[in-house]
C-alpha cells in the first residue's frame, strides 16, 4: 500500500480530502475565514468547526494586522502554547506566554480564592492589554477577559474556544457579546466544542498567513 510519507505531502493531501468534503456538504467558506477553518479542521478532523467558528467583522485581517507588528499571543494552558508556531511568530517578531504555572499567578489565585485562569488574566491585562488572547480550556478565564475588556483592555484579538460541559457556552457567548460591544476582533467556537489543538490551529493558521508560510514546504517540513 503507497502512503504520504513526508510532513508536507501529509499536509497537502488532508487540505484536499476537507476542500472536498466541504464542497461535498455544501459548504462555501469565506475566503478570509477559510484559512482557519480549514486548519482547525486539519486539527480535530471535525467537519462541524465549519459550523461553528464564529467571527466578528474583519477579525482575520485585523489579528493579521497585529501579528505583522510583532504581537504576543497569551494562552490559557501551556498546552496551547506548546502547540503554537515558535518558529512562524519568531519571524514576525512576536512570542507566545502563559502564566498558568507563574508562581505569583499561583499565590495570587490562592489569596483570592479564586482559579488561576482568573488570575492569569488579570496579570496578562494589567501587562499585555494589547496581546492577543487564545483561551481553549478556561471558562472563567473568557468570563475574567470580558470584565478586564469592560475595565479597558484592548486585545488585538480573542480566540475563545474552551472545550466542556460547565459555564462553557455561556462564557463564549459572554466574551463574544462583549468583543462585539467593544469592537475587539474575535473567533468564538460556539458551542461545547474546542480545546486548546484548537486554540493553537487558529494562532497557527493566522501565524502563516501573516508570515507567508501557508504551504509546509516553507516552513521546512
Amino acid at each position: 500500500m503507497e502512503y504520504k510519507r513526508t510532513p508536507a505531502e501529509i499536509e497537502r493531501t488532508s487540505l484536499s480530502i476537507i476542500d472536498r468534503e466541504l464542497e461535498a456538504r455544501g459548504i462555501l467558506l469565506p475566503p478570509e475565514q477559510a484559512p482557519v477553518v480549514r486548519r482547525v479542521i486539519h486539527t480535530t478532523a471535525d467537519f462541524d468547526f465549519a459550523k461553528t467558528l464564529t467571527f466578528t467583522p474583519r477579525a482575520v485581517s485585523r489579528a493579521l494586522s497585529a501579528l505583522s507588528q510583532g504581537a504576543t499571543i497569551i494562552t490559557d494552558t501551556n498546552m496551547a502554547k506548546a502547540g503554537v508556531s515558535v518558529s512562524g511568530l519568531g519571524r514576525l517578531g512576536g512570542q507566545a506566554l502563559c502564566f498558568m504555572a507563574d508562581p505569583d499567578v499561583a499565590a495570587r489565585a490562592k489569596a483570592e480564592g479564586t482559579t488561576r485562569a482568573v488570575a492569569a488574566v488579570k496579570h496578562a491585562a494589567a501587562h499585555w492589554s494589547g496581546a492577543m488572547f487564545a483561551v481553549g480550556n478556561a471558562p472563567t478565564a473568557l468570563f475574567q477577559l470580558a470584565d478586564e475588556i469592560e475595565a479597558g483592555c484592548r486585545p488585538s484579538l480573542v480566540v475563545a474556544v474552551p472545550v466542556g460541559f460547565v459555564n462553557v457556552v455561556e462564557a463564549k457567548e459572554k466574551i463574544w457579546e462583549t468583543c462585539l460591544a467593544h469592537n475587539i476582533p474575535a473567533i468564538v467556537a460556539r458551542g461545547r466544542k474546542g480545546g486548546s489543538p484548537v486554540a493553537a490551529a487558529i494562532c497557527n493558521a493566522l501565524i502563516y498567513a501573516a508570515a507567508d508560510l501557508t504551504d509546509p514546504a516553507q516552513r521546512g517540513w
